[in-house]
């Protein structure tokens, strides 16, 4: 069995893992940004926020929102050092390397491709704003 299906095997098990899906705006921006952008994003952002031996907030340092690479580090557990070595046994405190970085940014493209395979999530419904409701009088 290839590594990758082997850390998705394991991580299908976990409950925590598998409640990460990408939201409305997170699919359409991967929709509209197209992979090869979202790579580049991922590949900054764990060269950044993952790759030194002691990241600044480590543990806190990547947002559970907000970015389609973020979610998708916290549903493959590459969203800090403690996750790193856990479930893909990268040991902390050392700086990773090239190998390990390239690895980092494949597991989260694999999540993100089978993401991108379910339907696209429903648009947020706006709240009803009742100040402009026609039929709201003053009285």
């Amino acid at each position: 069995m290839p590594a990758i299906d082997d850390l998705f095997l394991r991580l299908s098990r976990s409950p925590f893992r598998q409640k990460f899906h990408l939201g409305h705006r997170e699919y359409r921006y991967c929709l509209d940004k197209g992979e090869e952008e979202i790579v580049a994003h991922a590949a900054d952002f764990i060269r950044e926020r993952l790759a030194p031996a002691e990241p600044v907030n480590d543990g806190k340092q990547t947002p559970m929102r907000g970015h389609p690479v973020f979610i998708a580090q916290h549903a493959t557990a590459t969203c800090c050092r403690g996750c790193l070595s856990k479930w893909h046994q990268i040991p902390a405190h050392q700086p990773l390397t090239a190998a390990q970085q390239a690895w980092v940014v494949q597991a989260i493209l694999h999540w993100l491709r089978l993401e991108m395979q379910r339907p696209q999530p429903p648009a947020p419904r706006r709240k009803k704003d009742p100040t402009k409701d026609k039929q709201l009088r003053l009285l």
